[in-house]
């Protein structure tokens, strides 16, 4: 029998006990008008003399506090459901205002009104999600930067004056804290299955969120202050979340397959569904919320669809993870030392906290493909990291985006083919299911910043390549300056460039350059596109590799600013000088400018290039030892601090042209030399 057959529990016999028992233990009959006022408002004194504290600290008490709420929470439960649609939003509606999301708490309500354990979890899911977002809002009522985790929000301070201490210590019985119900990390992480959770305790928190409002609008009318909602986080359209490299790698198969990855039809998901259902990547207890999420998907609900399927990645993953390392206990616990830990942080790392080596991106074939995606969709920083902003209320759900979704399923699919039966060959060889397990074979990361500086590169080049159209004066109008054109200085300049060019030349890819090519002619996008389209391992960058990466994309940052200060300085003086309002110094400076800027391009273009080259071999600089890499680091960030001055100089406000032509002159110098010193990491790798 499979591993996923015989689980029959994610939560450890103490975390099942707490969440599925402890509060159905005390029988008592609880009246709903103890805490609820002839207006419909919360009694919050009688909710709080039901948390517990102990006699040693005055801390909560979690386990008594749990047993005494159990009641109420079911009072509260029967309360809601006797309630018409129609009633609730009368009662009730007005105070989820302060949450931003009113629609939402009342969807809530219908789900209560349903048996459907699985649609009361994703409620649950998406209450606590939305509740964390407005405590957020109220926390920055009198706070200034907001804690990113629940636990440390529920405890602050801040909350404590709005709200007071009780009442917060009720929520954290509920959310928040390892030691109560944490029924928001429970779900959130894939420990509960949808049976384990009762619905009385999701109950209780929309019935508290509403609370909460009446707390609220108090103290907001004593303070005369006002609710500001931050903006949500929107993600533009597929461009911006990167999620494909179609905008700068050549043509490829993974192309080929692109709108088969952007748009799963209903044949795919027909076929996802008995995958599902047979594949041992899923654990028998999540089958529920596998094919909710797969409806909810048919339904365009794609935010309710992501939100289901993220945790059972992360379970179907946690139980691969588990058994290639031999760790069985961290698959079926849920316990305070292990919840916050036993996630895709850790089982996504090199190695173990024993240090032995991780095994399990060996065990996903594809180790590179998998582990980039995750990281690329969960953790990378510039990523859109959609679990920590779906779990955090950073997300609109309503306007979740369908390509954000197709991408999480498609790859769930690739995992459930991946980890089937040998049996199951034909599914795998269905014409609907392998391109994408050969589009998924192709992926490569678009959010690490090795990737994100290959973008940068390409983006500067482009910039670059304007130059040229830039409108300029006729010629004839341009008086050369004497000590600049036509002078030994310059001619020394483009000797300089063209050598440092025929250096590189046997790092460049094949039939890039010929002796005798013009510079602009060499050092092209194109050239710049074949190196980005070599494959550079982004997983387990040891940090000397993060570091040189960071001063890279600080000088293409700089390189992109000068061109583009270049592109709006020339702009701008070619309009002052076609309406003659120049005057006679600003038209000699237009001049320097226009002569200096042909210098300018070829040099931007060699330092982009020379990166790229660099980039290419970037897992070499771990080989230097430290005090090479010191001097490594030392080159490149005076190229850097060269970048940097050129952004001050060509600035309009500075104009320095003649500082601009001799800072040149220097880095240049410094570049040959450093070549000549073979420290460069594409000598290394020949």
């Amino acid at each position: 029998m499979a591993l996923s057959d015989s689980v029959t529990t994610c939560l450890s016999p103490p975390v099942h006990y707490v969440i599925c028992k402890l509060g159905f233990e005390k029988k008592d009959t609880y009246d709903i008008n103890n805490i609820l006022s002839e207006n419909d408002e919360v009694c919050w004194q009688a909710v709080t003399e039901h948390v517990c504290y102990l006699e040693s600290d005055q801390s909560v008490d979690y386990i008594k506090s749990i047993r005494s709420l159990g009641p109420v929470c079911e009072s509260v439960n029967l309360h809601l459901k006797s309630l018409t649609k129609e009633q609730f939003v009368i009662q009730y509606a007005l105070w989820f205002r302060w949450t931003n999301c009113t629609e939402l708490f009342l969807e809530v309500f219908d789900v209560l009104q349903d048996t459907e354990t699985t649609e009361v979890a994703l409620g649950l899911m998406k209450l606590t999600s939305c509740l964390e977002r407005a405590l957020g809002d109220v926390y920055l009522l009198i706070g200034k930067d907001c804690p990113f985790l629940l636990r440390d929000l529920l405890a602050s301070e801040q909350l404590a004056v709005v709200f007071g201490q009780a009442v917060m210590n009720v929520l954290r019985v509920f959310i928040g804290s390892p030691y109560g119900l944490n029924l928001r990390n429970v779900l959130w992480h894939g420990f509960a299955s949808p049976q384990e959770i009762p619905a009385k305790y999701c109950a209780m928190l929309l019935f508290l969120t509403a609370g909460l409002g009446q707390l609220l609008q108090t103290y907001l009318m004593q303070t005369k202050c006002i609710l500001v909602h931050r903006p949500y986080v929107t993600f533009m359209s597929l461009d911006e979340l990167g999620i494909f490299p179609g905008k700068y790698l050549v043509i490829s198969k993974f192309l080929l397959y692109l709108l088969l990855f952007h748009y799963l039809n209903h044949e795919t998901l027909s076929v996802a569904e008995e995958l599902v259902k047979l594949s041992s990547f899923v654990l028998k207890t999540m089958l529920p919320f596998w094919m909710a999420a797969l409806t909810a998907f048919k339904q365009s609900r794609y935010a309710d669809c992501v939100i289901l399927l993220l945790p059972q990645l992360e379970v179907g993953l946690r139980l691969l993870f588990t058994t290639t390392n031999k760790c069985p206990n961290r698959l079926l616990t849920a316990e305070v030392k292990f919840l916050s830990k036993v996630n895709y942080d850790i089982m996504l790392a090199k190695r173990l906290d024993n240090e032995e080596v991780n095994q399990l991106p060996a065990v996903l074939q594809e180790p590179a493909m998998a582990s980039e995606f995750l990281w690329d969709f969960l953790n990378h920083q510039e990523g859109p990291r959609i679990r920590d902003r779906l779990s955090h209320g950073e997300i609109n759900l309503q306007a979740f985006p369908r390509e954000a979704a197709n991408q999480i399923v498609a790859f769930a699919i690739t995992l459930l083919c991946r980890f089937s039966d040998e049996d199951m060959f034909a599914f795998k060889e269905h014409m609907v299911i392998k391109p994408l397990m050969n589009c998924a074979s192709c992926y490569r990361s678009q959010f690490h910043p090795i990737s994100r500086l290959k973008k940068q590169v390409l983006e500067c080049m482009k910039s670059i390549h304007l130059w040229p159209e830039l409108p300029t004066v006729p010629e004839e109008h341009v008086q050369m300056i004497k000590g600049l054109e036509g002078n030994a200085e310059a001619s020394a300049l483009i000797l300089m460039i063209s050598e440092i060019v025929s250096q590189l030349q046997q790092y460049m890819p094949q039939n890039f350059y010929s002796s005798g090519d013009r510079i602009d002619s060499v050092l092209t996008e194109r050239l710049l596109t074949e190196l980005c389209d070599t494959h550079i391992c982004t997983l387990y960058s040891p940090r000397p590799v993060l570091e040189t990466v960071v001063v890279f994309r600080k000088i293409s940052t700089q390189c992109h600013q000068v061109s583009e200060k270049v592109i709006a300085s020339t702009e701008l003086r070619y309009k002052q000088w076609m309406n003659k309002t120049l005057r006679s110094r600003q038209r000699h400076n237009y001049r320097r400018m226009l002569n200096s800027i042909k210098f300018l391009s070829p040099v931007l273009r060699l330092i982009l290039v020379l990166i790229t080259l660099e980039l290419v071999n970037i897992h070499l600089v771990s080989k230097k030892n430290p005090l090479e890499y010191q001097q490594y680091l030392k080159f490149l960030k005076s190229i850097l601090q060269y970048t940097e001055n050129l952004v001050t100089y060509t600035s309009p406000e500075k104009n320095k042209w003649d500082e601009t032509m001799e800072l040149t002159n220097k880095t240049l110098i410094r570049i040959r030399k450093i070549s000549d010193r073979n420290l460069m990491l594409m000598q290394l790798a020949t």
